[in-house]
């Protein structure tokens, strides 16, 4: 108990915080309306999840998480500019059979 004080104060983020900030990513990927930019978004997503799974230090921790952070905001604003400029024909990949 005296370590999970002791992260909090530095602002390591918590599990719950580090699998919210990877449902947002997820999420945020699913309104790319272009198949291709949707899958390479989930894709980035899940392996750089993957990627940072074994770090300890809580100082990388907290510089991932900010990092994810980050992405989070641009694939937002992303996602917004994309919908704007969404091309009239959709990717074979979107049409349902």
């Amino acid at each position: 108990m005296a370590a999970a004080a002791a992260a909090a104060a530095r602002g390591v983020p918590t599990r719950s915080e580090v699998l919210s900030l990877f449902r947002s990513l997820l999420r945020t990927a699913r309104q790319f309306s272009d198949y291709n930019i949707r899958e390479y978004t989930k894709r980035r997503t899940i392996d750089g999840f993957r990627l940072n799974r074994t770090l300890s230090d809580p100082d990388s921790i907290t510089s991932a998480f900010s990092d994810g952070k980050a992405q989070l905001e641009v694939a937002k604003r992303q996602s917004i500019i994309y919908s704007l400029y969404a091309p009239k024909v959709k990717s074979i990949m979107d049409l349902k059979s």
